[in-house]
């Protein structure tokens, strides 16, 4: 099976312990997280499967009981429908420390996903073959679902003590999304199945963004024919995106924190254009995040990448050296 590169493994786990050096988190802080993350997260899954909402409207509409003028009752209720799964999956992640994930949970999921725009296939398996638009892959038919996602939990459950939590968090994402085993709401519920494993490792809320929905699709296709690295390329960043938002309001504002800032910034002083800077990140050999549509990053992250790259080069050398 492919990996997750190990310095991006380091990375994220490296974060992972500076989020919990810091505990006990304060509880406001922690809260306002939670809600930002829980309101980006509503927008962006919804928006991937074509939800008209902005996440203004997202907020107003779960906040405030807003109805928006002009844009269909289902998108409202989709946004309402959301954020129901999610308060389920933070109780779940909150009160029952010990639950994995099973087939009943993955239905519980998709009923509430659904609950208000498809109450009669809410929680319940497709009986009949779908056809995903525009994609390469067809799913399975109908009959094999049940004995499938029997197959995908055996899976899981064998695998999760020896397989990165992040590594399996994006397969079961993929292999939910693969066998689609709904009519409607396989895109949402994978993703949020996904952070179950993720939430358990103790990792924040991590949201695919949909500015990022094409290359999202790409790779999920990719994964469609055995080649799971970009899936868990992509996914991997995703995450370390969601610790870069919890370090950056729970850590005490002082010379500590990295300051981050635009590509056209850190670039500055360094031998690297911003073009080849955005091409480090995405590759996974810098660390960055995406703030819309811009890859932020800090001088420090810089820093570390040309000291790693000039140490492989020294221990490259001297084993080159003749003795």
């Amino acid at each position: 099976m492919m990996h997750i590169p190990k310095e991006i493994v380091e990375r994220l786990e490296r974060k992972l312990k500076a989020i919990s050096a810091l505990r006990p988190l304060p509880k406001v802080a922690v809260e306002k997280l939670r809600q930002q993350m829980r309101m980006e997260m509503t927008y962006n899954s919804n928006a991937i499967e074509g939800n008209s909402l902005t996440l203004k409207e997202t907020y107003l509409v779960i906040q405030e009981g807003i109805t928006i003028k002009g844009k269909p009752l289902k998108d409202h209720l989709e946004a309402k429908d959301h954020q129901a799964a999610l308060q389920y999956l933070y109780d779940l992640i909150d009160h029952d420390k010990k639950h994995s994930i099973s087939e009943m949970l993955i239905r519980s999921l998709h009923q509430l996903i659904v609950q208000d725009t498809d109450k009669e296939w809410a929680g319940r398996y497709r009986t009949s073959q779908v056809i995903i638009g525009g994609a390469k892959h067809n799913p399975p038919d109908a009959a094999e679902v049940p004995m499938l996602m029997r197959n995908l939990i055996s899976w899981i459950k064998k695998h999760q003590k020896k397989t990165h939590p992040v590594e399996l968090a994006a397969i079961l994402h993929h292999k939910i999304a693969n066998i689609h085993p709904f009519f409607d709401g396989n895109g949402r519920t994978s993703r949020l199945a996904m952070n179950v494993i993720l939430m358990h490792a103790g990792y924040p809320l991590v949201a695919i963004l949909k500015n990022d929905r094409k290359k999202y699709y790409r790779v999920l296709e990719r994964a469609d024919f055995g080649n799971y690295q970009p899936l868990l390329l992509f996914m991997a960043q995703s995450v370390e995106r969601s610790l870069d938002i919890y370090l950056k309001v729970l850590t005490p504002s002082n010379k500590s924190r990295e300051k981050i800032m635009p590509l056209s910034e850190a670039s500055k002083g360094t031998p690297y254009s911003t073009e080849y800077l955005s091409l480090l990140i995405r590759q996974g050999k810098l660390e960055g995040y995406k703030n819309g549509r811009d890859w932020m990053v800090s001088k420090e992250a810089v820093g570390r990448y040309i000291a790693n790259r000039k140490r492989k080069r020294d221990i490259r050398a001297k084993n080159k050296a003749p003795e």
